[in-house]
């Protein structure tokens, strides 16, 4: 099985692509009472392509436009429900049931509403961390509507990729960083023989902000700070934006404990299913969030997938990895990229 390496590149071979503005940005009631952000970015006339942000409530975020050239491509991204600029957002809410809409198959619904606003027949779908997830879900589901896969830091929901990260065996690289994590749940008591992610769902849902916002942080910034192959702390440990890291980490938990409504290795086993798409995977090869095994285990079930690992971690704006993704995009853009 050939799998292409980077790992001792040296510098980057592409640049993002300068800052650019939408042309067309609006809210699009998709029921239920979400309504849900999009923008659409570069060529009017160009090859359709949409960002599935990570998380899930990462949000989209401007730097995501950039990994497209904006004279090929017709760039459109979203905020999934719950997150960003879309509304209700999670942080304002009262209880997990008003959860409840927020799965994944109502999102793959939001991006066939999408697809159909936009009058786009098929298009290039891109997506890292859980966007990988959603993207594999979206394409399983619709393979029809999809040109080609760009995955990057695969993450299938799979409990042994949920342990790995939140049950303790990514401490063994950071355990510094897991003393911080665990904080909260050993102030609540927590038996740690049994499953972080449950414990967390108590701590995220207390009415008292007291108690869910330290357990949002803590939890925000345990991924924030393993996503980079180099760390480096913050200059304000305390400082961030409660609201998103009140969202984010709910929004998580949500999708994790409900093992992101899926079955059971289901994204892997059913890969055969998209065997005429083009896929490309770019994975760090030392990505501590969604380790290059899922990675691995994806291309031996998609044999016709291009699987490039580089040196990095799980961050998309790492330079190697953000070097390929637009490397990719460029290969995947119709013309011939001389920059």
């Amino acid at each position: 099985m050939t799998v292409a390496t980077a790992e001792f590149q040296i510098g980057p071979e592409r640049r993002l692509y300068p800052e650019i503005e939408p042309y067309d940005t609006r809210m699009l009631d998709v029921g239920e009472g979400q309504s849900i952000y999009l923008e659409q970015c570069g060529n009017p006339d160009g090859k359709p392509t949409v960002f599935l942000h990570g998380g899930p409530g990462g949000g989209g975020g401007t730097e995501r436009r950039r990994f497209f050239n904006p004279q090929a491509y017709r760039i459109v991204v979203i905020d999934q429900r719950g997150c960003g600029e879309s509304i209700p957002h999670v942080s304002q809410a009262r209880t997990p049931a008003e959860m409840a809409s927020n799965t994944t198959w109502k999102l793959i619904s939001d991006l066939e509403k999408v697809r159909t606003e936009l009058g786009i027949r098929r298009w290039q779908v891109f997506g890292g961390s859980w966007g990988s997830c959603l993207a594999l879900a979206y394409a399983q589901t619709h393979p029809e509507r999809v040109s080609e896969l760009v995955l990057r830091g695969i993450f299938t929901l799979r409990r042994s990729e949920l342990d790995w990260f939140y049950n303790g065996g990514a401490s063994a690289i950071y355990p510094d960083l897991w003393e911080r994590f665990c904080q909260p749940l050993r102030e609540a008591g927590h038996d740690f023989s049994r499953d972080n992610i449950a414990a967390y769902f108590d701590l995220l849902w207390d009415p008292d902000p007291a108690v869910h916002g330290p357990a949002a942080l803590a939890w925000a910034d345990w991924e924030d700070a393993t996503t980079k192959l180099c760390y480096q702390a913050p200059d304000v440990p305390e400082g961030g934006d409660p609201q998103f890291d009140l969202a984010f980490a709910r929004i998580e938990n949500h999708y994790f404990i409900h093992h992101g409504f899926m079955a059971e290795g289901q994204l892997i086993r059913d890969a055969g299913k998209l065997a005429g798409i083009p896929t490309a995977i770019v994975q760090g090869r030392y990505d501590m969030c969604c380790p290059p095994t899922t990675a691995w285990d994806l291309k031996k079930a998609l044999p016709s997938a291009d699987l490039r690992i580089v040196m990095g971690g799980h961050s998309a704006f790492e330079p190697l990895l953000c070097s390929e993704l637009v490397k990719v995009c460029d290969e995947f853009d119709g013309i011939t990229a001389t920059r």
